[in-house]
Order: structure tokens, then C-alpha cells, then sequence
């Protein structure tokens, strides 16, 4: 793997840092050499990223030429946009108080160097900054209001390299070495890694689609096959541009910073699990609702519910019935109505935060069938069975915190029933080529498709228990094909 810093002028290039080739823009711009290079990583330290300079022209055409530059021109535009300036003084705004106290000054400036700072105190502001803004070199602007007192981020821009004072030269090739050491390096004799994926989590979720140990076997499959992993969280948006691929191991909803993720990295030509359309999908029952009426996939007695056909629920579904808010996640926003006064109310309380619920006949089996489907094969086959003396896999208070969980039994795909596999498929398709778990009950000889969820649950000894390493193994040989197959432009 080629690491190229390209500058205005190698001439006055003052900042030595090992192991990397230093050439000019229009070197790398115009060069046949540079246009045929299969695989670089491109430091972009040209004095300017303006629209069409040639420091803008460096990190579009090596995207063009799938190089990984930094910065990538979507960073360049979020540099100049005030409104996620905003944001992201909003979300670092802790940070930024805790960080920032002791200063006594109205105003105060920033220097980051690759992510770091000379003063240990701004080294996670610094950190943070740098994954929003992944510009190798940024200066970060911050203002104090008396009236809130109150630091706010200002602005953000990239520093030039004639603008780093001679004094902090030798913290900038420390800090530049770390990184490409730590990010792209390699130690002696190590393994080379083919492609980079990105694992996105959240080490604060309380019900995580994966659970560590869940994790560390997906690092391992992917390692194993060449697929150099690395854990990220919500802060390193900017560094999406790194990866070849992004695995979202995060619960997924529209509103939320994971599906900004999917979007970014699909934009980018990573390959994305879970992609930005299958999350759309997924994410709303309504939309489900009608896309399996629309195809004849069997569901249980189905109704879309709006003010004006709220009457008709009882007739129309009966008693009980469940219903669905349209985002709903594991469990959450899902009630059984049991009486007339229950719809009424739980329709009222609904309605008024979604223009539209899903009621849904109610069929009580003993379990539930999830069946993982990748890449349009199916993966695994589970039972979930319904928590002690309740109508759900999973038992929750008033305020949605789980208080019970049914037991679970895995079995070979080739085990479970025909005609469940060829329900789960037929719906799983309609999605698209993604991950998903289908939910399905088996009455009878009746087959009934509940929901098809993205981003499914993979847990160490539950959805692993028949296929052990091979489940992982199997899934980051998707990732490792689909990537080569970007890489080689079979994807647009």
C-alpha cells in the first residue's frame, strides 16, 4: 500500500515523515504512473482545497482512481458548511466545556495535528474534531459568550504547512508518523490486509444487534480472509473514506446517525451492510405492510390505519389485535389491544405521534421463526420462543425497559420447514440483496411473514450455535467479494 503526501511544492517541504512518498500535485494530477497506481492512500496538504484548485482536483480524482485521499472532498464541503459547524459544537458540546475551562480569553484556536495537540488537555477535542473533520492538518475556532457562559466552536479550516510555527515541526511528524503507523502501517512481518472494513457499534447500547464476543468473531472471520477490521463509533463519520466496506452492528433508524452512515459510505462506493435503501425499507411496517400485500406474501390479516378508517379496526381485524408503530425495533411501539377500549386508546395515543399504525391480526404461536438471509441464501434458522406467560418473545415495563426474554433454539437451514425458507426468501428478495432477519409464524400448514427486520441479531451461542465460526465466516466472505467486485467496477 502506496502512502503519498501530495503538496504545492516538494521543494519547500520542511516536514520529514518516514516511509511515505512526497510529490507535487500536478506530479500526481498528470503523472501516467500515479493515474495506474492500484492502490494508494493520498495526505492531501495542499495549500487550498478551493473548488477547483489543485488541492480540490488531488482528492477528487483520487477518488476517481479509488485511492483513499484525506481529505475527501465531502469533508472539504462540511469544512465550509456553518450548519455542521453547528451540529457538531452541539454534540461535542461537553467536550468542548470540559476541555476549554481554564481558558480565561474570549477567544481560542485550535491546532491539530493528525488528531493531536501539543497541550494533553485538548487531546480528546482534538481526537474528536478530527474524526468530524478528517483533514490531516485543521485549525478549530472557538468563541466564549458571556451572556451563556459558554465556549462554542466557531469554524474549521486546514492549516497549510507554511502556517505550522518551526517549533511545533518535530510534534507534526511525531504525530503524522503515529498515525499513518497506527491507521495504514504495518509492523514487521504482520499479515497484509487486503481491504479495510469498518465495524460501526455503539458501546453504549443496551440491546446491541451483536454482543462483544459476537464482534470479535466478525474482526476474526474478516482478518482471517485478508479484511482489516476496525471497531468505529458515531464520532468517526468523517474517517468513512478509509474503508473498502462498512458493517453497521449498531440498531439502525432513519432518523439517526446510522443511517447518515449508510448513506455517506454507499455515496462512496464502500459496500455497506446494512445500505441506506434497505434501512428506508425495513425501517417502516407501513411500507412493509404494502409491499407484501402488493406481492402476495402471505401476513397475518393486515390493516393500515389512519383517522379516518380508525373505526373500522375491531371489523375489520378483530379482537384482539396487535398494533405496530411504523418504526418499530425489537418489541418497542408494539401493543396487543384485547378490548374495544384498549384499540381506542392505544390507536389515540399512536395516532398522534405518526399519521399511520399498522393493526395487524393477532396469531399466538408458540414461537416465532427468524430466518437470517445474506446475499439472497439463507444463513440460520431460529425459534424464538415467547417469554413466560406473555404473547412476545420479549417482555418489557411501561417504559420499554426488558424485563423478560424467551428461550431460543437454532437449527440447521436444511432442518427448518420447506415452505418457511421459501416464505422467508420470497420476502427477504423483495428488500433487496442485504442482511435481514424474517419473522415468520407457522400455523398449521400456513405460513405467515410478521416483519423483515435489517440489521438482525447475531449473538455468540444463540444465532452461531449450529454454524459456530462458519456463520461469521460466511458473511465476511460476502463483504470480501462484494468489495472486490467494486474494486474491479462490476458495482456502479
Amino acid at each position: 500500500m502506496h502512502i503519498l503526501i501530495v503538496v504545492d511544492d516538494p521543494r519547500s517541504w520542511k516536514l520529514r515523515i518516514p516511509d511515505v512518498e512526497v510529490l507535487s500535485a500536478r506530479t500526481y494530477l498528470t503523472d501516467p504512473r500515479y493515474t495506474q497506481l492500484r492502490s494508494a492512500r493520498v495526505i492531501n496538504l495542499c495549500r487550498s482545497y478551493r473548488y477547483q484548485s489543485l488541492g480540490y482536483y488531488v482528492s477528487l480524482l483520487a477518488a476517481a482512481r479509488k485511492h483513499k485521499p484525506m481529505p475527501e472532498t465531502t469533508t472539504v464541503q462540511d469544512l465550509k458548511s456553518q450548519t455542521i459547524i453547528r451540529v457538531a459544537s452541539d454534540e461535542l458540546d461537553e467536550l468542548i466545556q470540559t476541555s476549554l475551562s481554564s481558558i480565561r480569553s474570549a477567544k481560542f484556536m485550535l491546532s491539530i495535528y493528525f488528531g493531536r495537540n501539543l497541550a494533553k488537555r485538548h487531546e480528546r477535542l482534538s481526537q474528536h474534531l478530527f474524526a468530524l473533520f478528517h483533514t490531516p492538518l485543521l485549525r478549530a475556532y472557538f468563541t466564549h459568550s458571556e451572556k451563556k457562559q459558554r465556549w462554542f466552536l466557531q469554524n474549521v479550516e486546514p492549516i497549510s504547512t507554511q502556517d505550522i510555527p518551526e517549533s511545533h515541526h518535530d510534534f507534526v511528524v511525531e504525530a503524522a508518523r503515529k498515525y499513518l503507523a497506527g491507521r495504514w502501517g504495518r509492523a514487521p512481518g504482520a499479515k497484509r490486509s487486503r481491504y479495510d472494513l469498518a465495524i460501526l457499534v455503539s458501546p453504549t447500547e443496551q440491546e446491541p444487534p451483536s454482543d462483544k464476543k459476537a464482534l470479535q468473531r466478525f474482526a476474526r472471520a474478516a482478518e482471517s480472509m485478508g479484511l482489516s477490521t476496525e471497531f468505529i463509533e458515531k464520532e468517526d463519520f468523517g474517517r468513512l473514506g478509509e474503508f473498502d466496506g462498512l458493517f453497521i452492528r449498531e440498531t439502525t433508524s432513519v432518523n439517526h446517525h446510522t443511517y447518515r452512515f449508510a448513506q455517506r459510505a454507499n455515496a462512496q462506493g464502500l459496500m455497506v451492510v446494512d445500505d441506506p435503501e434497505s434501512i428506508l425499507r425495513c425501517a417502516n411496517k407501513v411500507f412493509l405492510a404494502e409491499l407484501m400485500q402488493r406481492h402476495h406474501v402471505q401476513t397475518p390479516r393486515t390493516m393500515i390505519v389512519h383517522r379516518d378508517n380508525a373505526a373500522r379496526v375491531a371489523d375489520t381485524i378483530g379482537l384482539p389485535c396487535v398494533l405496530k408503530e411504523p418504526d418499530n425495533a425489537f418489541s418497542r411501539g408494539v401493543v396487543k389491544a384485547a378490548t374495544q377500549a384498549e384499540l381506542t386508546a392505544a390507536l389515540s395515543r399512536i395516532l398522534n405521534k405518526s399519521e399511520m399504525v399498522i393493526a395487524q391480526e393477532f396469531l399466538p404461536t408458540p414461537f416465532d421463526w427468524r430466518i437470517g438471509v445474506f446475499d439472497r441464501q439463507p444463513l440460520y434458522a431460529c425459534k424464538y420462543f415467547m417469554a413466560r406467560q406473555h404473547w412476545q418473545i420479549l417482555k418489557r415495563d411501561a417504559n420499554g425497559i426488558k424485563q423478560a426474554e424467551g428461550k431460543w433454539e437454532t437449527l440447521p437451514v436444511e432442518h427448518a420447514p420447506t415452505a418457511v425458507l421459501r416464505v422467508a426468501l420470497r420476502a427477504a428478495n423483495l428488500i433487496g440483496d442485504g442482511f435481514y432477519g424474517v419473522d415468520l409464524k407457522q400455523v398449521g400448514d400456513e405460513v405467515y411473514v410478521i416483519e423483515v427486520n435489517d440489521n438482525p441479531s447475531i449473538e455468540a451461542g444463540v444465532e452461531d450455535q449450529v454454524l459456530k465460526m462458519e456463520l461469521y465466516l460466511r458473511i465476511m466472505r460476502v463483504f470480501l467479494r462484494r468489495i472486490e467486485d467494486r474494486k474491479k467496477g462490476v458495482y456502479v
